[in-house]
């Protein structure tokens, strides 16, 4: 069985609707299926205790802790209160973080970068990694890693999606890039290409659930068994076997995440 590493999820958004409304089912259904281990990740600080509490039980789950850039009306993320979440010890990364301009207003941007730059200042604090969110906003992204010394804990570039360029300098800020179900998408051979060259010691999967299911389940409501179809599109491209990508990444996963 291969034991896969879900870096990226949102587990308490899942459809739980297969599982009776069971989330022990589907954490079961999950191991069941080589999901050895999973990331889920906040996106907003008003849900977060509740995502936490709902993980608490199952040691597999690992925490993360951050604001979304298109996250508003919420609670804004201040360095005291991020580092005061993170000192649990179960929270392995601060984010999810970044910029996204894809569906930018008026102002948006400054706030976006206020809060992006709070985060990075947080996880240099705690010592712990970024989860990065970059969208429309590749410039931006890397210009506050670099004046912000992201470098310094580094982080992961998660759903992977731009080009070599932009992986490339990411690599130099010694950052990971994680691939999701878009690399499966059939009008994804500019990613797979990406994918094909990034070095092996800094790619990671995920699934990004319940967002961006991948072929053979495109449109449906995502879930982390679904990892699998990743982990095998990656591993084809690799000229790998399945297995030793599931080794490799976990590896990867261990690495970033000091687990």
């Amino acid at each position: 069985m291969n034991r896969l590493i879900d870096s990226h999820c949102h587990l308490d958004r899942v459809d739980l609707g297969p599982y009776d409304q069971d989330f022990a089912a589907l954490i079961r259904a999950c191991s069941e299926s080589g999901i050895a281990r999973m990331l889920c990740v906040g996106i907003d600080l008003d849900s977060y205790p509740a995502m936490r509490d709902l993980v608490d039980p199952y040691p597999e789950i690992d925490v993360a802790v951050g604001v979304h850039p298109n996250e508003s009306g919420g609670e804004e993320p201040s360095l005291e209160r991020l580092l005061a979440l993170a000192a649990d010890p179960r929270v392995v990364a601060i984010g999810e973080t970044g910029l996204d301009y894809y569906r930018l207003g008026d102002g948006d941007a400054s706030v976006q970068q206020r809060r992006f730059r709070i985060q990075i200042a947080a996880a240099r604090a705690c010592g712990k990694p970024l989860i990065i969110h970059t969208r429309a906003a590749r410039a931006d992204t890397l210009r506050l890693l670099r004046e912000e010394g992201a470098a310094a804990v580094g982080g992961v570039l998660h759903c992977f999606t731009e080009d070599w360029e932009t992986a490339r300098a990411g690599l130099d800020l010694g950052l990971y890039l994680s691939f999701s179900g878009i690399l499966t998408f059939k009008k994804a051979e500019p990613l797979r290409e990406v994918a094909r060259r990034v070095p092996l010691d800094r790619l990671l999967i995920e699934t990004d659930a319940p967002y961006l299911a991948p072929v053979p389940h495109r449109g449906r409501s995502n879930t982390p068994l679904y990892l699998g179809y990743v982990a095998g599109c990656l591993a084809e491209l690799r000229g790998l076997e399945v297995e030793r990508l599931a080794e490799v990444t976990a590896d990867n996963y261990r690495c970033l995440f000091r687990r």
